[in-house]
């Protein structure tokens, strides 16, 4: 899988990138390599939020293999296209570690065959189709579970994406490890209590919680490689 993230400074290119939620797809429908793929915006402040942030887009997609992801991302006129127009962009090349539920009523990563855990960074990727009537309880919980997740001085990167604002949301980040994750996901905290209320109250119609180690990645984001050990200038 990849995820590209793209941000857009200026009035013209946000308004561009817009159009680009119905125009890109043409190019996907000629791609045969691409698999399962999602056009995204995401929120503002620390991402989780409801609030669309419009200088901020993302390509998620999949490929049958690393060689194909690298050549396809760096030559396909749409990724091309959508790098010339943004003043900064930072892609992802990821393998899926694990895997449970659907998105649009697919399945869309296949995780490599278990064995020992990769050392290194873990990737966390969840996505749901909120229901009508969960809207007003899942967003009253969203400032709590922002605030902590933004303090954690373990998560490496955190971002919120949407293909469809309130509805469809995704929430991608990155930890040191398993370990690391684990403790903000389950614990006694604001988005521990979130996750047993999904569970008791079904707020979700649609879910999907995926793991992923990281292949490779390029570009910056605010001046410089998130998974960087050094500090911005």
């Amino acid at each position: 899988m990849s995820l590209s993230l793209y941000r857009f400074t200026s009035l013209p290119a946000r308004l561009w990138v817009l159009g680009q939620m119905g125009a890109a797809r043409l190019s996907f429908l000629r791609m045969p390599e691409v698999g399962f793929y999602k056009l995204c915006g995401s929120g503002t402040g620390e991402g989780f939020t409801p609030r669309p942030n419009p200088a901020v887009w993302s390509i998620l997609a999949t490929w049958p293999d690393a060689e194909t992801a690298r050549h396809r991302l760096t030559t396909a006129p749409v990724f091309r296209r959508w790098q010339a127009r943004a003043a900064e962009s930072w892609t992802l090349l990821l393998e899926p570690t694990s895997a449970r539920g659907k998105w649009s009523g697919v399945e869309p990563f296949t995780p490599a065959e278990p064995g020992t855990p990769a050392p290194g960074p873990v990737v966390a990727l969840t996505r749901a189709t909120l229901r009508a009537s969960t809207f007003l309880r899942f967003w009253r919980r969203v400032p709590d579970i922002s605030g902590v997740i933004g303090k954690d001085p373990n998560v490496i990167f955190k971002i919120g994406l949407g293909e469809v604002p309130l509805v469809h949301q995704i929430t991608f980040s990155i930890w040191p490890d398993a370990a690391a994750m684990a403790k903000f996901a389950r614990g006694n905290g604001p988005h521990g209590r979130a996750i047993a209320a999904v569970r008791e109250q079904h707020w979700f119609a649609e879910e999907l919680y995926a793991r992923f180690r990281i292949l490779d990645t390029w570009g910056t984001w605010g001046g410089r490689s998130p998974l960087s050990t050094e500090e911005p200038a």
